[in-house]
């Protein structure tokens, strides 16, 4: 887990903990992790130290002060989710059946607990200047969501939801909206002030799975909401009101809206030469094979998932959306079309460029400091959009590193990259002479 600058990481290696530094490389480094430990990456701030989430216990590390570390543990209570404060001064852990939070401080060693936790998709959100927190909670059968102040974890605001089975809260970026959204089994999305008072509901259908996902532009003038439908509703911040909506077809029919591919390299022979298939010896041992964009021409039609009727959590509706940093884009997944992204331009409401994998994608996320995108599928690449083009890029390294997920440092020049046991850092170069999908600010304009 990184701490909150992301200026250093922390893994297990083996019986030893590695770090690396955020600066520049000129490779990418790796480190493997133990099955047994849980890694993950964060969006945080101060760089004090490393933390390594083992199934039930909490240890932290000084990169300032090598000799100093700390163990954290839950006791019989158990531990299920970890995560840091805004600050980087402390620890939130959560116990087994959510009976509590407990808020661990790494510079009084005082301790603090928060009670009735929700059990539920995403029931904290912190706001982006770090001073407020949001956790939802159940209470006697009830919705609640409690305010909390950072700084002293003091309670600010409790007040109930009109939610039947919260599912998810999250702060716009200005800090003033609070979104509440409810369970799939009911479309309402709720809109709360910083002293509980409801602003708005929304609701788009009824008798129908409802809410999948849910994004803030940063300028916390939009609110995407994702549904099962298939749909995405963008909702503005003056009266609430859905403004448009965009569908995702199976099968792309205007001219205007570019269609990227995913196509394996063809290598090219010399006169004369025959291309023969691998030896069986070799052919485990093969390395993947190069790939690149190709542009089609419409009518595209794009490869779509039948959902399993009768199976819980149908593979349908937008799984992922996020808003690039300028809030000129918007990409989305659908789950349904498991292998496409589909990139919306904001400013005109329509769909912008749409790019097909030869594999689902797994994860996608936003350069912090310009409006490029990057994707992974599970395999070892990592695939980058600007406006200006696409790219395909091998994840360097020995061995098959498959990326499951993905993460942007702040300052946007590197990325984090996780598999299944390893972590990668990769760095990307800015200099004039990179290629036009590592694009810099004001591309798009």
């Amino acid at each position: 887990m990184c701490t909150p600058s992301r200026s250093f990481t922390c893994t297990r290696a083996w019986t030893r903990s590695s770090t690396s530094s955020g600066r520049r490389t000129p490779s990418s480094s790796c480190a493997p992790c133990t099955s047994g430990d849980r890694f993950s990456l964060t969006r945080v701030r101060s760089c004090v130290v490393g933390l390594r989430f083992c199934p039930l216990r909490i240890q932290v590390w000084s990169l300032e002060q090598p000799e100093w570390h700390c163990r954290i543990d839950e006791g019989s209570a158990g531990l299920v989710a970890s995560c840091w404060s805004p600050d980087g001064r402390h620890i939130l852990n959560t116990t087994e059946f959510h009976l509590r939070i407990t808020v661990w401080s790494l510079c009084t060693k005082s301790v603090s607990y928060i009670k009735y936790p929700k059990a539920c998709q995403q029931g904290v959100s912190f706001t982006r200047d770090g001073r407020y927190m949001a956790l939802a909670e159940r209470r006697d059968c009830q919705d609640h969501v409690s305010v909390f102040v950072c700084s002293d974890w003091q309670l600010l605001r409790h007040f109930d939801t009109e939610t039947q089975d919260l599912a998810g809260i999250e702060w716009a970026p200005n800090g003033c909206v609070l979104a509440v959204w409810d369970t799939c089994l009911e479309y309402k999305v709720l809109l709360y002030s910083l002293d509980g008072r409801l602003l708005s509901a929304y609701c788009a259908y009824e008798w129908s799975l409802g809410i999948k996902s849910v994004a803030w532009s940063p300028s916390s003038q939009f609110l995407a909401i994702g549904s099962y439908d298939g749909k995405v509703r963008i909702l503005n911040h003056v009266t609430w009101k859905m403004i448009t909506e965009f569908g995702h077809p199976a099968t792309i029919n205007n001219p205007k809206i570019v269609v990227y591919k995913e196509a394996e390299k063809t290598p090219r022979l010399a006169p004369g030469r025959l291309a023969f298939p691998p030896p069986r010896a070799a052919a485990g041992v093969a390395s993947p094979a190069e790939t690149k964009y190709e542009i089609a021409s419409v009518p595209v039609s794009l490869q779509t998932l039948k959902p399993v009727a009768d199976r819980a959590n149908p593979k349908i509706g937008i799984g992922a959306l996020a808003f690039s940093p300028d809030s000129y884009f918007l990409a989305t997944r659908s789950d349904s079309v498991p292998n496409a992204v589909w990139i919306w331009d904001i400013q005109k409401l329509r769909l912008f460029v749409v790019l097909e994998q030869l594999s689902p994608v797994r994860s996608f996320q936003w350069d912090p400091q310009q409006p490029r995108l990057a994707i992974c599928t599970g395999g070892g690449k990592v695939y980058l959009w600007s406006p200006a083009g696409c790219v395909s890029v091998q994840v360097p390294g020995e061995g098959d590193f498959q990326v499951l997920s993905l993460c942007w440092h702040l300052n946007g020049d590197s990325l984090a990259l996780l598999s299944k046991d390893h972590f990668c850092l990769c760095f990307l170069e800015t200099e004039d002479r990179v290629g036009t999908a590592f694009g810099r600010p004001g591309d798009h304009t």
